[in-house]
């Protein structure tokens, strides 16, 4: 890929963030040789299947303002969103992952990229502690929405508003469903410009049922 100035699902990104995200896939794939950051068969298509689909959730919301990412892993969405951010020159991404290998990764990604974000080597339900509020939270292939609403409870309670920004599949209507059992919330589903099956959906006035 050429270094040039590209549009990202509707976001303008200049030359320079596209050298940032260029200079991240790079550094990915030499990390991915050595660690299991994504699944292996989607690897391979690093720049549409990963890059630009963590995009276009920063599309959804591209506004200067603190951002947790959960279960950050490779990168998707946080660090793309952090990158994103560098251009506004505000705003930050705090990236929660347990997993220390990975978490090197993360912080060779933000010297790498400049990246606004920082990590938090720590379990998911240990960060409210650390990061006291945040005004969105983002999660990629990690959990059943349930468990995510759990783990966003604290900041929601926090900070108001604060709104769930959440990658998920073509199950995500049966999550939606079971999640409605314990929780109440308003929805928006976004449909996905990479994968026709995946979604992201946009929840806010998080609260547990009763």
């Amino acid at each position: 890929m050429e270094s040039r100035a590209l549009d990202i699902d509707g976001l303008r990104v200049s030359r320079e963030t596209t050298a940032k995200l260029m200079a991240f896939a790079d550094l990915f794939r030499k990390w991915a040789k050595a660690i299991n950051l994504v699944a292996p068969s989607t690897a391979s298509d690093l720049w549409d299947r990963h890059i630009r689909d963590s995009a276009q959730l920063f599309a959804l919301n591209p506004k200067p303002i603190t951002w947790v990412d959960l279960g950050s892993g490779g990168g998707f969405p946080g660090i793309i969103t952090g990158i994103l951010l560098s251009e506004q020159g505000d705003g930050w991404v705090h990236l929660v992952e347990s997993n220390h290998k990975k978490a090197s990764f993360l912080r060779n990604a933000i010297l790498q990229t400049g990246a606004r974000a920082s990590v938090h080597p720590l379990r998911i339900e240990e960060a409210p502690s650390v990061i006291p509020q945040c005004a969105a939270i983002s999660a990629r292939a990690l959990a059943d929405l349930s468990l995510l609403f759990d783990f966003a409870q604290p900041w929601v309670q926090a900070s108001d508003p604060t709104r769930l920004f959440l990658h998920k599949g073509r199950d995500y209507a049966r999550e939606v469903e079971v999640a409605r059992s314990r929780w109440v919330f308003d929805l928006i589903r976004h449909q996905s410009q990479i994968d026709p099956e995946s979604v992201i959906l946009e929840i806010s006035n998080l609260a547990p049922m009763g």
